[in-house]
């Protein structure tokens, strides 16, 4: 049995902080940072059965032709994804009245729609990215006895760097997820892919410096940004991913996480229309989850 203090509930039997029940979720769960944009997703829904608000969690459940859609905001971090995905785990595979975990357990499918910053001077701003992977500088993991971090790139990274005679502030993992089936939908298939690095906040472990200096200088940023392995490259930065990547692994779920590039660090630009970026991911985003048969290969 789960202790009282491991587990929270609320009186009415919620999770302690999505105020969320059991039969209140769906199985394909959209995450999204801003609270405010979990409004502009539901509105496109035929029907929303499900509005709760706790701190920053806002949650909507509702349908849209026919298939039943979560969307949820996580706030900014990789720390609120420690919360939201461990407490969305316990809602379909631990029993809350028993306090324990359930012989049978349910995989969730999460489709993390967000925005980041390109890392690459050829990719566009207000263009679209799909992270196959995700360099975890954020700490969260370590933290998880049982948690499994892919090898080839880290080593692949840990090698580049010290021929370059660098070192980072944190040591990275990296986390390749076990994507959903809808990632086979040839809309997504068209999609840019690339490697996600999530850092632990968003000036300095992201090279940003207004009146403190940073560990992640321009000759750091520019030695990741000429870093290989493989097909793969870092290709944007932003503070959820790895997060949702590592916790979804180890819990036994599917994760994707697709990113509308609202900035090119290396170019120094910003979106000049950044609501249309976001808008046009929604609709990609909720395309892939009702449409099922856009690609040959999707079950």
């Amino acid at each position: 049995m789960i202790a009282e203090s491991e587990l929270i509930l609320n009186p009415d039997g919620s999770v302690y902080h999505l105020h969320l029940l059991p039969e209140q979720i769906a199985r394909d769960i959209i995450t999204v940072g801003d609270p405010q944009r979990v409004a502009e997703i539901s509105r496109r829904f035929d029907r929303v059965e499900l509005k709760v608000e706790a701190r920053e969690f806002v949650t909507h459940t509702g349908e849209l032709d026919g298939h039943r859609l979560t969307v949820i905001s996580t706030g900014i971090g990789t720390d609120n994804i420690d919360i939201v995905l461990n407490e969305l785990d316990a809602l379909v595979n631990i029993d809350l009245d028993r306090r324990e975990v359930r012989p049978s357990l349910t995989s969730l499918n999460f489709l993390r729609l967000g925005t980041s910053g390109a890392f690459q001077p050829d990719l566009p701003v207000g263009s679209y990215l799909l992270s196959a992977g995700a360099l975890s500088m954020d700490g969260l993991m370590p933290y998880y006895a049982t948690h499994q971090s892919g090898t080839d790139f880290a080593q692949d990274l840990s090698t580049y760097l010290r021929q370059q005679q660098l070192r980072l502030p944190v040591e990275p993992l990296y986390f390749q997820p076990q994507l959903p089936d809808f990632t086979q939908h040839d809309a997504c298939r068209a999609i840019p892919r690339g490697v996600t690095l999530t850092a632990a906040g968003f000036y300095a472990p992201q090279g940003r410096s207004l009146r403190l200096p940073t560990g992640m200088n321009g000759h750091v940023l520019e030695a990741l940004r000429g870093f290989r392995s493989g097909d793969l490259r870092i290709t944007n930065i932003e503070m959820e991913t790895a997060g949702i990547y590592g916790l979804a692994n180890a819990l036994g779920h599917r994760a994707v996480s697709l990113s509308a590039l609202l900035a090119n660090r290396a170019l120094g630009t910003f979106a000049s229309d950044p609501a249309r970026a976001v808008d046009g991911l929604i609709d990609l985003g909720l395309r892939l989850l009702t449409d099922r048969r856009g690609g040959a290969d999707v079950a």
